[in-house]
């Protein structure tokens, strides 16, 4: 059952944080004094909106030229640059076989270039299980095959390819990519309020990794202000429960992506941070008053507008205070047009949460759902369940006129100029970078364990366990959650962390949990890593609580949601790192050693046990 009274201590406290801080304008405005320069290997780009890759203006087409080259595209031309599609394979004409039946079952083609051709796409966004993100290299060479069959049809438009890669807990491309702190990791840098620099910093390293594959828009950063512990599909997706602190991170996310050229997209508005169900199996109604959603929801997407955002993301959710229609957000003209381009005064392109999602589904057909949200305001439509259909849907709502040739070239309009300030129109293939100088660069790598340093966080250590000192050689237990990776090039966890703590001088070892008990004994301590631990009875709780009847000191180490410690029985010390791959293992190695002083402090609080902002370190 979901506790509601959690919810509302989050809530309370993120409401008083609103409340006593600076607008959220402000509060984003000082990312501009972040570091500048080479030093992570990923600068900002410091071309104007309107020049091209070197820098010249008049390289890509302007407005006027952009309203010229749309007058010359057919109908079926503008509507698929609406469209953003899933494509099964890691090449553009050559998939594998069962890559080639996929897409011959789902989109009558075998190839993923015969489907950007045959629908003119606007973009295509990749995926780990569509075969898309084998290798870096394997990834530009896919990313140039479908930009020249987007130039080779149609009105020859370039191709904007796009995927989520938030890293932490979502991430599509895995190792050699440098895989960084996620969000929340992110937020609980700088005394749980986040280093501006350095999510900035992280983002450039990003931007600049995608845009050597070809990928020049990514569906981050989320914008969500996490104030449910419940909340089952955000969580450590979100920077925290500050909404001042979210809205600054945001905003220096937004900067980091689009400085190494990348369209940032700012998701899932109006705010998907307070909601007990996951909008891919259901719809989520969000109770916020409108009160609560200009102290809570809005500045985070308020200060992404102001930073310049690319892309703002719609989330399929519910929300009566804003639309008592009972339409989800992507589908709510109020919401979308009403608040976020009246509202916000936003100009740029909204994106649909993909519309396979069953929170966008549920109360409209596959056929429908696409022109409800051009009605609504959007601008791209995400990754439909049957393309075909939602193609035809949507000019047979202009045929029968219920959408208008205006309406749709508004929309084209705002996506070829996206595509004009990425840089699209002067080099619609790759970045102009081998793939291998940049993606997991030693540079970047050092980089990313720079920044993790800052984010693990001591939440107890009553007894003074923590650290272990490694020059003492203590024999440590890893032992509890083992995930894979979100991107399942790394990992496990236990593993991971057994590994580093070797390399730090510990006598360490990893075992399954079943055989942690009979393992523990001889020990100096065992880390137990946890992973969303339930309310209640359950196989993390017992297994806790039989590994200290052992007598030997447990340290519990929540690698996800930094919940768990209060549903846990009390432990000698207790740690957050709010993801499980390598880096953040690696971050809470050196902690648990003592080779680097905890400085990371809750950017959401615990109810029950620990407030906003809480942390401790060593004397």
């Amino acid at each position: 059952m979901p506790n509601h009274a959690s919810r509302r201590t989050l809530l309370t406290a993120a409401a008083l944080a609103a409340v006593t801080a600076t607008a959220p304008a402000s509060s984003a405005s000082d990312v501009r004094s972040a570091p500048e320069g080479p030093s992570d290997g990923a600068p900002d780009d410091p071309r104007p909106p309107d020049s091209g890759p070197d820098g010249r203006p008049g390289r890509y087409p302007d407005r006027a030229e952009l309203r010229r080259l749309l007058e010359g595209m057919s109908l079926a031309e503008k509507v698929g640059q609406l469209f953003v599609s899933r494509a099964y394979g890691h090449h553009a004409s050559e998939p594998d076989a069962a890559d080639a039946e996929a897409n011959l079952a789902q989109f009558g083609v075998r190839t993923a270039a015969e489907l950007v051709a045959r629908y003119h796409l606007g973009g295509v966004i990749y995926f780990a299980w569509a075969h898309n993100t084998r290798t870096p290299q394997q990834i530009a060479a896919l990313s140039q095959g479908l930009r020249q069959a987007a130039a080779g049809s149609g009105a020859g438009i370039p191709l904007l390819l796009s995927t989520d890669q938030e890293h932490g807990a979502v991430a599509r491309i895995g190792k050699p990519a440098t895989l960084l702190p996620g969000a929340m990791a992110l937020g609980a840098a700088h005394r749980g309020t986040g280093s501006t620099a350095e999510a900035r910093r992280a983002a450039r390293i990003a931007g600049a990794e995608l845009a050597a594959m070809g990928i020049r828009q990514d569906y981050a950063p989320v914008a969500d202000v996490n104030v449910n512990p419940a909340n089952p599909v955000i969580g450590v997706r979100s920077f925290g429960a500050d909404p001042t602190a979210v809205a600054a991170l945001v905003a220096a996310q937004v900067r980091g992506y689009q400085g190494a050229g990348v369209a940032a997209t700012a998701k899932h508005f109006p705010g998907h941070g307070d909601t007990e169900t996951d909008s891919h199996v259901g719809l989520p109604v969000m109770r916020h008053t409108r009160a609560q959603w200009e102290e809570l929801d809005e500045p985070p997407f308020r200060a992404a507008v102001a930073a310049g955002v690319d892309a703002v993301m719609t989330a399929h959710i519910v929300f009566p205070a804003l639309d008592p229609s009972g339409d989800p957000a992507t589908l709510s003209r109020p919401i979308v047009t009403g608040i976020l381009r009246e509202r916000l005064g936003f100009g740029g392109v909204v994106v649909t949460d993909a519309l396979d999602m069953a929170g966008v589904r549920q109360k409209y057909g596959n056929d429908r759902v696409p022109v409800l949200a051009l009605k609504a305001g959007c601008d791209q439509l995400l990754n439909p369940p049957d393309l075909a259909l939602a193609y035809r849907s949507v000019l047979g709502a202009v045929e029968s006129g219920e959408l208008t040739v205006a309406r749709i070239e508004e929309s084209v309009l705002r996506i070829l100029e996206l595509k004009a300030r990425r840089g699209l129109f002067a080099a619609p293939y790759t970045a102009g970078t081998e793939p291998a100088d940049v993606v997991g660069s030693s540079a970047h790598l050092a980089a990313a364990d720079e920044i993790a340093a800052g984010t693990t966080t001591l939440l107890a250590n009553p007894a003074g366990v923590l650290p272990l000192h490694a020059a003492a050689a203590p024999r440590v237990l890893v032992t509890g959650a083992a995930p894979p990776s979100p991107s399942g090039t790394t990992g496990p966890p236990t593993e991971v962390l057994a590994r580093e703590l070797q390399a730090l001088g510990c006598r360490a070892s990893a075992v399954a949990a079943e055989a942690a008990v009979a393992a523990a004994p001889g020990h100096a301590a065992v880390v137990v890593c946890t992973y969303n631990v339930p309310e209640g009875d359950s196989p993390q709780r017992r297994l806790v609580a039989d590994l200290l009847a052992t007598g030997v000191p447990v340290v519990a180490l929540a690698i996800r949601n930094p919940y768990d410690g209060a549903r846990l029985p009390e432990c000698a010390a207790e740690l957050a790192t709010y993801s499980w791959t390598d880096v953040e293992m690696r971050a809470a190695a050196r902690v648990i050693t003592g080779a680097r002083r905890p400085v990371g402090r809750l950017p959401v609080p615990v109810p029950g046990r620990y407030p906003l902002g809480h942390g401790l370190t060593y004397d």
